[in-house]
């Protein structure tokens, strides 16, 4: 299998001749901590342990240009409709169409992200326009709804000029709404103000047959993975969490087969040792594994807090797991 069909294997439950292994790169940082821990030039992470290629389409759904400052009236909204244009050129990503042939001929996972979710579609940079939204949310809840659903249809709109031209293997959808606690909103508030300015988007997937729509979202957003299912996000991919509240196998116990899963080994273990890590990665690793739709990762990009010593440890642990003959 190439790791395209590997991809789709695991996604939908099937028998690939084992599950992908990717992840998003290691920092200049970490390798610098690293080389002081005896990492030498000519040494081939890559050639060491197996991994399968992975590579995403950025879509730039950002307001062009940026507002200096953000409407608050449903009056205003007129305005900022005219910073999202999807068919400016600069929305796609560079060389695009250069680079066309050789994505239909891929046998590698190709992934989009095309909505960065909440509060960075609502102008939330900083903690005095943080706070600017959550008082909106509450005090002029129509105007949340209203900005959010002409950028829900404007990503829509982008989302169909790319995928007239090319097939991807799933879809990202970013929302960095949680925290340690839960999310910064209720399910009803995100149920309502949030969810309905998806739907253009998701319809245009549906259209085009894109079967993996993955919510890669922080912290802990255990509450609204509920109104989630509902809404056609059938995947989670969730980062730097709150262990406990987003256990892997808590999720699938709830949700069984309607919720395929990326991650879901704490990146924190990677610190604390090779005992520590040995007991995070088999409790969760093989029972996710038997029961499919299930890609194992750390929850997170290593730091370089972690010991090189550690993350050699972790990885070839996890290969004995996945890939038994590739030991």
């Amino acid at each position: 299998m190439n790791s395209r069909e590997r991809f789709h294997a695991t996604m939908n439950f099937g028998t690939p001749d084992h599950v992908p292994y990717f992840e998003e790169g290691l920092r200049e940082e970490v390798l610098a901590a690293w080389r002081d821990q005896g990492l030498t030039s000519d040494f081939d992470l890559a050639r060491l342990f197996a991994s399968d290629e992975r590579e995403e389409i950025v879509l730039d759904v950002d307001p062009h240009p940026w507002p200096k400052r953000w409407p608050t009236t449903l009056a205003e909204l007129k305005a900022f409709r005219r910073r999202l244009d999807p068919n400016d050129p600069s929305r796609l990503p560079e060389n695009w169409q250069a680079r066309l042939p050789a994505w239909k001929e891929r046998d590698h996972m190709l992934m989009a992200r095309l909505h960065h979710g909440f509060f960075l579609s609502m102008g939330v940079e900083d903690w005095r326009r943080f706070y600017e939204v959550m008082a909106l949310t509450h005090d002029d809840p129509a105007f949340v709804r209203e900005i959010m659903q002409i950028q829900g249809e404007f990503a829509a709109a982008l989302t169909k000029r790319a995928l007239q031209e090319v097939e991807i293997d799933a879809a990202i959808f970013g929302e960095p709404i949680g925290g340690n606690n839960g999310p910064l909103i209720s399910p009803r508030m995100y149920a309502e103000l949030v969810l309905p300015s998806y739907q253009p988007v998701l319809d245009v997937l549906r259209r085009r047959g894109v079967e993996v729509v993955i919510l890669r979202t922080y912290a802990n957003a255990r509450v609204l993975m509920p109104v989630l299912l509902e809404n056609s996000f059938d995947c989670l991919w969730a980062c730097e969490t709150n262990a406990e509240a987003m256990d892997y196998r808590s999720l699938r116990r709830e949700f069984g087969r309607g919720l395929r899963l990326i991650g879901g080994i704490d990146l924190d273990v990677l610190r604390d040792g090779k005992e520590a890590i040995r007991r995070e990665v088999e409790e969760k690793v093989p029972p996710l594994l038997r029961e499919g739709g299930y890609i194992p990762l750390a929850d997170g990009r290593v730091r370089e807090d972690v010991p090189l010593e550690n993350y050699l440890y972790y990885r070839q642990l996890l290969q004995e797991i996945t890939r038994p003959a590739a030991v």
